[in-house]
């Protein structure tokens, strides 16, 4: 069992009040909370060990490069990766998707070329390849969905064409909690030669993920969903491929030798950061990944697991409640909506009571579009929530419900 008080303990903010009640955060699928240990380390960062790195011979260079290094074997350990020169320090799941459909479209895709998605993407996978679609002449293929949320891999199947160049699909839904068979779906993509990139922004935090086990060419994530910091995120992807791929960006450190007449770019992974890495950032994503390791991502998904029955047998008890998402697979996620209350209105009413939920199309337009509705309210969990913050949510729902 986890010790839930001494996790909440772990992070000063959940101890705050809004409108003069007692936080209940909710939105753990937007961004999650830091524990003080991420905090303490980025202010140690800079107070002690702050110096551009890689190309210094001083001290204090040498230290920050020797922990920004130590930082990737952190995130090749938490991945099982098998080298720390599959990762690769992004801002983020939207910079490393963005990162793989410039560079892998330049190298293997040409006009008429396929990309399959699932119709549950979040729009940081599907508008980086729209974009190439209007560069480059390449289209969308898009996985269906059943009644409760999971993708018909049926109907999957069915999309490979000789043209299909790679497969790009979510590991968990950050609307419908679904958690897709990433590896069966992987396997079918090979059986056809195709490469697989899996988002897993919403499958890190609460998930044990091995990228060897699941075998998947790229992986992508961010830090500040699982604990960590904004702006630094990861993309893992195997060493053939990474080689294979143009670099995204050019400048400083990507670089091995420079002329006027020709670049010649760095091994892996430098060869796709360019600039000055996010350094700080990277040395409190690994300090993040040690707190879940330490606590354990199997009793995290366990015990997320148990407040997220709790809270849907809950919410279901509301009358005229509507949960999207029913998926046998689910993570901690509950999508709601609530009679005719629109989502805006209960999202800020339940604001005003100390709740934190996310309102709105959550950057998955056509996923709305597929459930017949324009928006709802999203109640994300997490290992440091509570059952009595539940009925806090409950309580606050049929409050709101008065109101209307």
């Amino acid at each position: 069992m986890l010790d839930i008080q001494a996790i909440r303990e772990d992070f000063p903010i959940l101890s705050h009040q809004v409108y003069g009640k007692p936080l209940v955060y909710l939105d753990n699928g937007a961004t999650t909370q830091k524990p003080r240990c991420v905090v303490q380390k980025i202010e140690n960062g800079y107070y002690n060990v702050n110096a551009n790195i890689h190309r210094g011979v001083h001290f204090l260079s040498q230290e920050a490069t020797e922990a920004h290094e130590e930082a990737r074997k952190a995130v090749q350990h938490f991945l099982n990766a098998r080298s720390s020169n599959e990762i690769v320090f992004t801002r983020g799941t939207t910079e490393s998707i963005n990162l793989v459909a410039s560079s892998f479209t330049d190298e293997c895709m040409s006009a008429g070329d396929e990309v399959i998605v699932s119709v549950m993407e979040h729009h940081s996978n599907i508008v980086p390849w729209q974009i190439q679609a209007a560069k480059k002449g390449i289209s969308l293929r898009v996985i269906p969905m059943n009644e409760k949320g999971e993708l018909r891999l049926d109907e999957y199947k069915k999309l490979f064409t000789e043209k299909t160049r790679l497969v790009a699909v979510t590991h968990v839904s950050n609307v419908l909690g679904t958690v897709n068979p990433v590896k069966e779906i992987i396997a079918i993509a090979h059986e056809q030669g195709v490469p697989v990139l899996i988002d897993g922004a919403q499958s890190t935090p609460h998930l044990k993920v091995d990228v060897q086990d699941l075998d998947a060419e790229f992986y992508v994530f961010s830090g500040h969903k699982i604990y960590g910091p904004t702006g630094i995120g990861v993309l893992y992807g195997k060493e053939e491929w990474l080689d294979r791929l143009p670099p995204y960006q050019g400048g400083g450190e990507m670089i091995a030798s420079v002329t006027f007449e020709k670049t010649v770019f760095n091994e892996l992974p430098f060869k796709f950061e360019a600039g000055t890495p996010d350094y700080i950032g990277s040395t409190a994503l690994a300090e993040a990944l040690h707190y879940v390791e330490h606590i354990g991502m199997e009793r995290i998904a366990a015990y997320e697991q148990e407040l997220l029955q709790y809270a849907t047998e809950r919410l279901n008890a509301i009358n005229g409640m509507r949960i999207f998402g029913q998926a046998a697979e689910k993570g901690a996620v509950i999508s709601f909506l609530v009679g005719n209350i629109h989502h805006y209105d209960m999202g800020m009413l339940l604001d005003h009571l100390g709740i934190a939920v996310r309102t709105g199309h959550h950057c998955a337009q056509p996923l709305m579009q597929a459930l017949g509705i324009e928006g709802c309210v999203r109640a994300s969990l997490s290992f440091y929530n509570t059952k009595e913050e539940i009925e806090v949510l409950a309580a606050g729902i049929e409050r709101v419900k008065k109101m209307f």
